[in-house]
């Protein structure tokens, strides 16, 4: 299986400075790419892909041997790579009639990761008893905070710059999985706000609310910044106090997922949860034809909720941590799961009295109505191994 394993990076000044230069020049690459595609539709209605521009990279480099000729060759390919995947999804999007997004030029700040496709070439993975660095061309040997062993083979090498701290991102491939002995437990999962999440056999985790914890420390860096004269010392500065709290609140999500997912994936063999789409969920609301502007603040307020609690970083977590472990994870059709009745099957909204409360109209079962939705995302999920299996 493939992993990623991301480490910082301890760069001198100068290896900091020569970090920096590397980001700007491929930035500067990626946007005279996307200029040199947008001139040719536009004069000539010609179609530029990626092969004409990565056969002019020979002479880009040749003719700029103190700018981009000094960084690795196969990382200003991936740059190029990565504009046309963003061409790719935009004619994509608009096949599919969504909103196209067309490439944007990348603005200072904007461009913060170098790809280098494979180790060995521009930059290696050094890795001796006592000492750990990566050596990347046109920069150096530079220190490795390794704070857990790489399993596998090293594919690719990013760096990337995350406000002023460097980190190494290795994928590796042929990743041996931890298997984790059976206990013969499955469960269902159902996602909420007001909990995070409930399971089947009655557990609740508190939603944490980050976002919310940390509104007051980001209203106030964000007025700070929004006070400062544009392009001096004191409104970057601003600018990383303003960073650094939207950091911190996306590794407490990142760390309260991993910690959850992984008590679920140690305590059971199968673990259900429902197929959630989260972009459509929280789609802006604009009221409707015949009352336009109704409830466009209560739905603003509960988007709000939806990203604050992480539900598809979460996901994503579980199911990496599952597959490593060995464990089963089972995505089910959400509809109807609050509302119906998880002992005699009875739907209908009007079962689902409160938030809280769920009192079946057919047979008076009463329950908790998150601890029943997860019973029945359970059931269906064990359907529907039962259906595979045979």
């Amino acid at each position: 299986m493939r992993r990623a394993y991301k480490f910082q990076l301890r760069p001198t000044c100068r290896q900091a400075a020569a970090l920096s230069a590397m980001l700007e020049d491929h930035r500067v690459l990626y946007n005279a790419a996307l200029e040199h595609r947008r001139t040719a539709f536009q004069k000539a209605g010609a179609s530029i892909g990626y092969g004409n521009q990565s056969a002019d990279l020979k002479d880009i480099r040749r003719e700029d041997p103190d700018g981009q000729g000094r960084w690795s060759f196969s990382s200003q390919q991936a740059t190029l790579r990565r504009l046309d995947k963003a061409f790719r999804a935009f004619f994509r999007r608009v096949k599919a009639g969504q909103a196209p997004g067309y490439p944007r030029f990348k603005g200072r700040g904007w461009f913060d990761a170098v790809e280098f496709p494979k180790d060995g070439d521009g930059c290696r993975w050094d890795c001796v008893p006592g000492q750990v660095r990566v050596r990347l061309q046109g920069v150096g040997h530079v220190k490795v905070n390794r704070h857990r062993t790489v399993e596998g083979t090293v594919k690719t090498i990013t760096v990337k710059r995350e406000g002023r701290r460097w980190y190494a991102v290795l994928s590796c491939d042929g990743v041996p999985a931890s298997r984790l002995p059976q206990t013969g437990a499955a469960v269902g999962i159902d996602m909420g706000i007001a909990s995070f999440l409930t399971t089947s056999d009655g557990r609740h985790t508190d939603n944490p609310r980050y976002a919310r914890a940390a509104a007051g420390k980001l209203a106030a860096a964000q007025q700070n910044l929004s006070g400062k004269k544009p392009g001096g010392n004191r409104r970057r500065k601003a600018r990383e106090r303003v960073a650094a709290v939207h950091r911190k609140i996306r590794n407490q999500r990142i760390d309260f997922a991993r910690k959850t997912a992984l008590a679920l994936v140690r305590g059971n063999d199968l673990i259900v949860h429902e197929a959630l789409k989260v972009t459509n969920m929280t789609r802006s609301a604009s009221g409707t034809l015949q009352a336009p502007g109704t409830n466009v603040a209560q739905k603003t307020g509960l988007n709000r909720s939806i990203h604050d609690a992480g539900w598809g970083v979460f996901l994503n977590v579980l199911h990496a941590k599952a597959e490593s472990a060995g464990r089963v994870v089972v995505e089910v059709d959400p509809r109807h799961t609050s509302q119906r009745c998880s002992r005699c099957g009875h739907t209908a909204k009007e079962n689902r009295i409160t938030q809280a409360e769920f009192n079946c109209l057919s047979c008076s079962f009463s329950a908790h109505a998150d601890e029943n939705a997860a019973a029945n995302i359970l059931r269906a999920g064990l359907a529907l191994q039962a259906a595979q299996a045979a």
